[in-house]
């Protein structure tokens, strides 16, 4: 139930932000708009100032005079504007055969045309943008004050790159480093896909190396793979617990840290899922809880899991900043262009075949986990959720395909510069094609979400 509230919470708020700014760019260049729905399908409830609010569809003959009809629909996995005058998800077309009117889409400029297509993407950007910088100003940031890597397995990017376990890393392109967030931005942000020159400090000598700069873009791996952590901070803490799941009977909770299990002392996340899935029975594990130390023992079910999310902290020397108004402005920029350069690393990586497409991209199912998950950590890590899951929306959709708002933008282009609208026929050809692709590739999304549970 938790999952359920938490995900139509997250969708609704995107959903909404996305399509007010569809919504108010048309406003703003007097284009009506016939409905404003959150959620496709079925209309479940919806108001309108002609018969006030009102259940189910509404009557075929009623007229509503250029008002919007404001509606909550059946399927909570997205929403949409109807803009007048336009081929959109509603796949209305009884306009063609009219001349076009003052009041409709495809009688504006194509400035307009282009303003009303992105101000939904633009709106997501604006809401990811506050949410970082509002973050910023109320709980400053945790700045990590160590340069000094942690485990780096033989085979990782991280290895290749030319670390190695206990380097503390002294410069990038002769910039000395002193804390572990301006470290991570001089590594993947500055100057992405550019070699670095690299000093380290390894086994008390000064060490010199130059990484590939197309190894370094791969940051989602680097992170994934390899354990890129400041040495002498990670701790494996539980964020969640499955139940009626082996954890929740071990009486296993969340934010529970490990410190052994059989044992044997553990320091990643991954260290912790190596244990558990090469675990044939009961393990003896050591927990601590506050400032208590808790013994439990616990076996993996059948598919070598226990139930519960897990994500590494660091808990060595912290140092926290706080920001005036421009300065949080000016981070959340940064944090949002660092997010944007791994959102598009992460499809590279899914495009070339280096990573598992579900690793790389959650459906409905994986983002009610991991909004469950961020709500339970507290207010700010569930807001940063929303901002993260929100600038990927925007992504996606001004990306060139069919359906989505960078397709439109893409045909708009196209008849600005042949200055005549595309065949109807053609434009509906492509949303239809668009909307199957759709289609399939949720299904596919879901299907992944529900094999890696």
């Amino acid at each position: 139930m938790d999952y359920i509230i938490y995900f139509i919470l997250t969708i609704g708020i995107l959903v909404f932000i996305h399509e007010l700014g569809h919504y108010l760019a048309a406003k703003i260049c007097r284009i009506r708009t016939d409905v404003f729905a959150i959620g496709f399908g079925k209309r479940l409830i919806g108001w309108n100032r002609i018969n006030g609010f009102s259940v189910g569809a509404l009557p075929k003959d009623l007229d509503l005079k250029g008002h919007t009809d404001y509606r909550i629909s059946l399927l909570p996995l997205g929403g949409y504007v109807k803009i007048v005058g336009m081929i959109d998800e509603s796949f209305d077309t009884n306009f063609a055969n009219e001349e076009p009117k003052p009041y409709e889409f495809r009688s504006k400029p194509i400035y307009q045309k282009l303003f009303v297509i992105t101000a939904g993407v633009l709106m997501n950007v604006i809401l990811t943008l506050l949410i970082f910088a509002g973050i910023n100003y109320v709980q400053g940031k945790q700045v990590y004050l160590s340069t000094t890597v942690g485990k780096i397995p033989e085979k990782s990017l991280a290895y290749e790159a030319g670390f190695r376990t206990g380097d503390k890393i002294l410069e990038v392109n002769g910039v000395p480093q002193s804390d572990w967030e301006g470290l991570l931005s001089a590594l993947l942000v500055e100057g992405i896909g550019r070699s670095k020159d690299i000093e380290v400090l390894r086994d008390g000598k000064k060490v010199d190396f130059v990484t590939d700069g197309k190894i370094l873009t791969e940051a989602i791996r680097i992170m994934k793979d390899s354990i890129f952590l400041p040495l002498g901070g990670s701790k494996p803490m539980v964020s969640s617990v499955f139940s009626n799941s082996p954890a929740d009977t071990a009486g296993i909770q969340a934010k529970d840290v490990f410190l052994k299990i059989n044992g044997v002392k553990v320091h990643t996340s991954k260290t912790v899922i190596d244990i558990i899935k090469s675990s044939d029975s009961e393990m003896q594990v050591v927990l601590l809880r506050g400032e208590d130390t808790v013994r439990t023992a616990v076996a993996a079910g059948e598919d070598h899991k226990i139930g519960i999310g897990i994500r590494d902290i660091f808990d060595g020397k912290i140092e926290n900043r706080n920001y005036t108004i421009w300065e949080s402005l000016s981070n959340g920029f940064g944090d949002m262009v660092l997010y944007t350069q791994i959102t598009f690393t992460a499809m590279g990586s899914v495009i070339r075949g280096d990573i598992e497409f579900g690793d790389a991209f959650r459906g409905p199912v994986g983002i009610a986990e991991v909004a469950a998950d961020s709500a339970d950590l507290g207010l700010l890590s569930f807001l940063k959720f929303i901002a993260v899951l929100s600038l990927s929306l925007a992504i996606i959709n001004i990306l060139p395909f069919p359906a989505m708002d960078g397709g439109h933008f893409v045909i708009i282009v196209i008849e600005g510069i042949i200055r005549r609208e595309l065949p109807l026929k053609l434009k509906i050809a492509i949303q239809n094609a668009g909307f199957i692709l759709l289609l399939i590739l949720m299904a596919f999304i879901i299907y992944n979400d529900i094999v890696n549970l």
